[in-house]
């Protein structure tokens, strides 16, 4: 403990942060005091004995932003109001009486009849809407609170909620969606996160952190879960003498200050993982810095203590031990993702299939279930890539049933294009879009289709609608980041700032952000057939298009 307390000597002349363990616990700003006033999971009494009863009009500000997000909502955008509105108006301006509501899928594991659920709820309760996310959730709208407690109810009785869905708290667990049937899996992690889900996050003591927390834990050896840009996550490695256990990496985050992940040096083995998962988030809770928000992820302190800093005060002072040293894993050099047919470890096999952007609808997740039923799956997985999987195929059956889904717009065999397109939500519900998103990514991938046909290496595009990344701009080979641009004639219209060669996987980095490299909305797809065909024309054997990007441009 001497060491940490010098450390604390060290800081406290300088301007406090906000940090509980170094500068106490007064709130410094209304965040703070809201969330120490009052937890934010409470406001679920109150949305089931008040709110749900009463009507939108009966929330008040502080319950309606944050303590909604503690439960898995947000109020959606008002309709027909311009990207340009976004940072003039409020908040409360913005904001429609709908609610984005997220479905946590920790590990991305649902069941068939879950699904089925989740879309007679968006048939029935939220316009038909529905899209898998990037952090293997399910998002809806059109949301009214009115309908609140019957939809958690429903979700309850197939194993789901939507609480820590937002809000300052751990979300949602990334998993390899092929834990425990891989073929070639270093370890099944669904204990860990199965653990830190029932045993760990209902404590009290997690339900106020400085901002949110991104975690995952994956044992793949296609390493599927992002962990360069997590706070926090554990990848399968072989040590040398332990055997099968994970590689831990903290300190990786986007958005507008990006930053990746640093190794931790450390190999934990299974039965570890919550353990280390609870003490690195007790450290981001008690030293996070809460003045300012944008200064407030695990990122930033991880930075100014360095790797072997944090390294020290975890084993020291939050687990009492020392973590054994681990070798880096090897990197996994070829796809990330699930499309496609593979073996499963008994014998049978998975499927997946790509939705455009994980775009869904009401109708079609039941569809989805229906045919699960048919080929006798009982369990489907989502995956970061916004990728649905079904589990526990017959080997005869797998592409009887990768033909039906082709019907339906879910492709086994996308163009690359299709399979790696994504995008955030955008302007049609949140309020910090400046431009539309979705509805363009699918537009576009249907452009590449018809001007290019096909591209035979991997071409991640993402569109986001703001510069915080939600949809990983920053990571990837063609990253739009949307803003507001002016025309010639002095016309505000719709755009994007491009980033260029980006990659997680073999060698992580960002994009390049070139000085004045804007494109208008109406003429991004010819941008990207350019910029392609270029690429396309100057490739040297072999490379790849962050290579290209990074030799000659």
């Amino acid at each position: 403990m001497n060491g940490l307390f010098g450390w604390r000597r060290a800081v406290r002349s300088k301007k406090p942060q906000g940090q509980w363990l170094v500068d106490g616990t007064e709130p410094l700003n209304d965040d703070e005091r809201i969330k120490q006033e009052d937890p934010g999971i409470s406001v679920m009494h109150r949305v089931r004995d008040i709110y749900a009863k009463q009507g939108f009009d009966s929330i008040p500000a502080e319950d309606l932003a944050p303590r909604f997000k503690w439960v898995g909502m947000y109020t959606q955008r008002k309709q027909n109001m311009s990207g340009e509105q976004t940072g003039k108006l409020t908040n409360t301006e913005l904001q429609d009486r709908y609610f984005m509501m997220r479905i946590r899928l920790d590990g991305g594991q649902v069941s068939a009849r879950a699904l089925r659920t989740i879309g007679e709820i968006s048939s029935q309760f939220a316009r038909g809407t529905a899209d898998f996310t990037d952090r293997q959730n399910v998002q809806l709208h059109w949301i009214r609170i009115e309908d609140v407690p019957e939809i958690w109810d429903r979700l309850a009785a197939v194993g789901l909620d939507t609480f820590f869905g937002c809000g300052d708290v751990p979300r949602v667990v990334l998993g390899s969606p092929v834990a425990g049937i891989a073929a070639d899996e270093i370890v099944d992690a669904t204990p860990a996160i199965e653990k830190i889900k029932h045993d760990l996050l209902p404590r009290e003591e997690f339900g106020n952190l400085p901002r949110k927390f991104k975690s995952a834990v994956s044992g793949s050896r296609r390493q599927d879960v992002t962990h360069e840009i997590q706070d926090l996550a554990f990848i399968g490695s072989e040590h040398p003498e332990h055997g099968p256990g994970f590689d831990v990496w903290v300190g990786g985050g986007l958005s507008t200050n990006p930053m990746l992940a640093k190794r931790l040096g450390a190999w934990v083995p299974l039965e570890e993982v919550p353990e280390v998962w609870a003490g690195v988030v007790r450290i981001f809770r008690d030293y996070g810095y809460r003045k300012v928000r944008n200064r407030a992820r695990l990122k930033f302190l991880v930075a100014d203590w360095g790797i072997e800093e944090f390294r020290r005060v975890l084993e020291e002072d939050y687990l009492g031990r020392k973590l054994i040293d681990g070798p880096e894993p090897e990197k996994a050099p070829a796809y990330r993702d699930h499309v496609g047919i593979h073996p499963q470890r008994d014998g049978k096999f998975y499927l997946g299939v790509k939705p455009t952007v994980g775009h869904t609808d009401g109708d079609q997740l039941q569809q989805l279930a229906d045919l699960a039923d048919k080929y006798g799956v009982t369990q489907l997985r989502t995956t970061s890539d916004k990728e649905l999987l079904f589990l526990g195929l017959a080997e005869e059956d797998a592409p009887k049933l990768a033909a039906e889904l082709e019907q339906i717009g879910l492709s086994a065999h996308p163009s690359a294009f299709r399979r790696d397109i994504i995008s955030c939500t955008g302007l049609e519900f949140c309020k910090l879009a400046h431009v539309v998103t979705k509805q363009r990514a699918i537009e576009l991938a249907d452009e590449l289709e018809e001007r290019l046909g096909d591209l035979d290496v991997p071409l991640k595009i993402s569109l986001n609608g703001c510069p915080n990344s939600c949809a990983r701009s920053q990571v990837a080979d063609i990253g739009l980041s949307g803003k507001i641009l002016t025309t010639d004639e002095g016309e505000r219209v719709e755009g994007f700032q491009v980033h260029l060669g980006g990659s997680v996987g073999m060698d992580p980095k960002f994009g390049k952000k070139v000085r004045g490299n804007n494109v208008f909305s109406k003429d991004l797809g010819d941008y990207v057939v350019k910029i392609v065909e270029d690429f396309k024309e100057q490739r040297e054997d072999g490379e790849q298009f962050r290579d290209w990007v990074a030799r000659a441009i």
